[in-house]
């Protein structure tokens, strides 16, 4: 539950922001009020696009065998892993100026009184956040990750929207303590800490389909010091990935992946430090 809970504030936070942004540009003028139902009628779209995803992937998933679902909930790991790794690649390299990118390609359809295009703009923007979110909850979910009934899984999700709501009024009100720049680089790091929560679930899959040789099974036993059964152990192992018993390929894998992580992520970071520093996302 806490993993859903979390994906769902995370998402829901950037999603707010991008929405903020545009919403207060709009609303500084007369004439970009007029655009304010076409945002509204963007997020619309956005979250239907998101929900489509995902009934496609329950339509996929409820139709494959118990090898296949095996298959498809290894991939869907995998894949929501990597797309952690890139939604956090992005927002390293574009969040200091999010707020301009935003405002300009606003600018340029208000110009032209291109409704149409703002519509597309806050669609695509909310679309992208929406489809990740759900990708991030079924890698997660079919992943073993989150454990509970669909009821408490749905009750997570709405705490964590609630919460995004509360976390997004703070972060606007301003200060020293909670900031744009602190918030991502703290949730930078849950974010990271979770995709390898992902990626070991996806290996668990993949060497429980022989796909993956184990090379050693396995390679320690840590169970006798933190048992990945319950307290400690389990927040690790769901959010970070811990597992007692590891196979060597497994941590092999782990361990390339954290120093891939780091690559990219420096490589974001000097990216973005040629961008002129922006912002209200980074104030």
């Amino acid at each position: 539950m806490e993993q859903v809970a979390f994906i769902v504030w995370r998402e829901s936070v950037e999603a707010l922001l991008v929405v903020g942004i545009l919403f207060t540009w709009l609303r500084a003028s007369p004439e970009g009020r007029k655009g304010l139902p076409w945002l509204w009628g963007g997020v619309a779209a956005g979250l239907g696009l998101a929900v489509m995803l995902a009934l496609v992937l329950l339509g996929v998933s409820s139709w494959l065998s118990s090898e296949g679902q095996e298959w498809f909930q290894a991939i869907m790991a995998l894949a929501a892993c990597a797309l952690v790794v890139q939604m956090v690649y992005w927002m390293r390299r574009h969040g200091r100026t999010l707020k301009r990118e935003l405002e300009t390609g606003a600018t340029r359809e208000l110009a032209e009184s291109n409704w149409w295009g703002l519509l597309a703009l806050v669609m695509i923007a909310v679309a992208r956040e929406g489809s990740e979110t759900v990708v991030f909850l079924y890698g997660t979910v079919a992943a073993g990750a989150a454990s509970g009934s669909g009821w408490s899984l749905a009750l997570a999700g709405v705490l964590g929207f609630l919460a995004a709501l509360a976390s997004f009024w703070i972060l606007q009100l301003g200060g020293k303590l909670i900031t744009w720049r602190r918030f991502f680089k703290l949730t930078e790091i849950l974010l990271l800490l979770l995709a390898s929560s992902l990626l070991v679930s996806g290996l668990d899959h993949l060497i429980s389909l022989d796909v993956l040789p184990t090379l050693i099974d396995p390679v320690w036993d840590s169970s006798w010091l933190l048992s990945a059964d319950g307290g400690p152990g389990k927040v690790l192992a769901d959010f970070a990935g811990y597992r007692a018993y590891p196979a060597l390929s497994q941590v092999l894998i782990w361990m390339a992946y954290w120093v891939a992580a780091w690559a990219v992520l420096r490589h974001a970071s000097a990216m973005a430090g040629q961008a002129r520093p922006l912002s209200a996302a980074s104030a």
